[in-house]
């Protein structure tokens, strides 16, 4: 336990996006046993069954930070086939590749543009890529640039992140200017109930207005 959570800080503490991506390469390999034995890392889970409430099971999704694909087999499972990943680490990004459930792979990261037309997407899922040292508020607006309108943007997020970190302020922001509407937003949960119970995280939904 000690060595997870040893190497979530370290994570965590990364100075730029270049050593976010080192650090995450180097942890790819042991990412899931770590995650799912460690912490129990519920989060995929969650967010997936609230984003089939919302989304029809046909729907082109972009998985925005899809790391080694638990969103991607959560999703699978649900009956979602049309998935496309994208994320920072192309080692995650190889360990997603060998779960047979997204159709396409690209090396991006959140906070800058997108490469992806516009209203490319029914819907964007994004979990645990809105925390300390990841993806900024202002990742927001790529998501809806490449979400058609109507569809959803169902995320993650830490309750005192939220609070704390400048996204309250944005999401309020964009939905005072039109660009989404709140659907959806979940109770409290415990994403991380082995490792860090007291953390806590929330699943916003929101639907694409502009």
């Amino acid at each position: 336990m000690a060595d997870s959570q040893n190497r979530v800080q370290w994570v965590y503490s990364s100075k730029n996006n270049q050593e976010l991506e080192d650090r995450y390469n180097q942890w790819a390999a042991d990412y899931d046993r770590d995650l799912d034995e460690d912490f129990g890392w519920v989060s995929p889970r969650i967010t997936a069954g609230i984003l089939a409430g919302h989304v029809a099971r046909d729907a082109k999704i972009l998985d925005a930070g899809a790391g080694t694909g638990l969103v991607g087999e959560e999703l699978g499972r649900l009956g979602y086939q049309d998935i496309h990943a994208m994320d920072l680490s192309l080692g995650m990004l190889e360990v997603a590749r060998g779960k047979g459930v997204y159709r396409d792979f690209q090396q991006m990261a959140l906070g800058n543009e997108l490469g992806y037309e516009t209203d490319f997407f029914d819907a964007v899922i994004s979990v645990g890529v809105f925390t300390e040292g990841h993806a900024p508020p202002r990742s927001f607006d790529e998501l809806v640039r490449v979400t058609r309108q109507d569809g959803f943007i169902v995320f993650s997020l830490r309750v005192d992140l939220y609070e704390e970190g400048g996204f309250k302020e944005y999401q309020a922001a964009m939905e005072e200017r039109g660009r989404w509407k709140l659907a959806e937003l979940s109770d409290p949960f415990q994403p991380l109930p082995k490792g860090e119970p007291e953390m806590l995280h929330k699943v916003w939904v929101y639907q694409v207005t502009s």
